[in-house]
Formats: C-alpha cells, sequence, structure tokens
C-alpha cells in the first residue's frame, strides 16, 4: 500500500474510531467495541502487510484489555452505586438482566436497557421495602452510577485511541 493509501486507510480508522467514542455518549452503543474493531483491522492490515512489532501487538493488548473491563464497567458501576444506596442484590441482579434485556426492545431503542434496568429495580425495591421513596433513592444511585460509568467508558475510549495513535507513529 502507497503512502497516500495508507494515510486514507488510517483517517477511515481514526474516524470510525472517533464515531464509536462519541457513541459511548448514549450509552447505548457498544462504542468502545467500534474502537476496538479499528484497531483489530488495523493489526490484520500489520499481520498480512508483516510490519507489525512487538510495540504494536502490546498496543493491541492494552486496547484489547481497556476494551473488555469497559464492556463491565457500567454494570459494576452502576450496581456499587445502587447497592451503595441499600438496594438488594436481588435488585440490582434482576435490573441488569432487564437492562440486557430491555436491549432489545425495538419502540424502546437506544434507551430500552436502561429504561428497564431502572423501571425493574425501583419495582423490585417498591416491593421489598414497601416503601416507594426508599426505593427511588436506589433508582437515583444507580442514575448516578450510570453517569460515571459513562465517563469512565469515555476515558477508555480516549486511551484505546491514544494507544492505536502511538501504536500508528511509534509502531
Amino acid at each position: 500500500m502507497n503512502s497516500v493509501a495508507l494515510a486514507i486507510f488510517q483517517s477511515v480508522i481514526f474516524t470510525v474510531m472517533v464515531l464509536g467514542l462519541l457513541s459511548l455518549l448514549t450509552n447505548m452503543i457498544p462504542g468502545l467495541v467500534i474502537i476496538w474493531a479499528g484497531a483489530l483491522v488495523y493489526g490484520i492490515y500489520e499481520v498480512t502487510t508483516e510490519t507489525y512489532t512487538i510495540g504494536g501487538i502490546i498496543l493491541f493488548i492494552l486496547i484489547t484489555g481497556l476494551m473488555a473491563f469497559g464492556s463491565i464497567v457500567d454494570n459494576l458501576l452502576m450496581g456499587a452505586t445502587a447497592k451503595g444506596a441499600g438496594a438488594s442484590w436481588l435488585s440490582i441482579g434482576v435490573s441488569m438482566v432487564a437492562g440486557v434485556l430491555g436491549s432489545f426492545i425495538p419502540f424502546l431503542f437506544p434507551f430500552g436497557g436502561l429504561i428497564c434496568a431502572l423501571l425493574s429495580l425501583f419495582i423490585v425495591e417498591t416491593i421489598r421495602l414497601k416503601n416507594w421513596r426508599n426505593a427511588l433513592k436506589s433508582t437515583k444511585s444507580m442514575v448516578q452510577g450510570c453517569g460515571f460509568a459513562i465517563l469512565a467508558r469515555f476515558g477508555m475510549g480516549v486511551l484505546m485511541i491514544l494507544f492505536w495513535l502511538v501504536w500508528v507513529v511509534i509502531g
């Protein structure tokens, strides 16, 4: 691939990564996976052209680790903040399952998962506590955890892109 074609290829990958980063703000599209996929495509290019280096391999491993951790960090932060506000593990578990299932409801896209997670937490906590106000406190804390998760995943996305840029520049 000549230098112009390589520059265009790298620009396309960078654009895809930035779009993946921006999608993280919605909390509904797997932006970290999109960023990782861009790095994967670049890595495949390097392997097929035999231009890969140990530094590139290490950076791709770091990018993969950030993607894997970032894919579960929202569940950890949302659950932890809800638990900190007094929610039961049962309520948190039901909420997480409802969130995953709610992601597949077409008419609620792209916020179905979040809506179902919060609604189920509120309902289970209201039944458990027999007090909707206390249930609302747990639900509000889960919303706060969601906000923290968005910030954490966005930060990880920025790091992933920076690692890829270092890979491109230094190898």
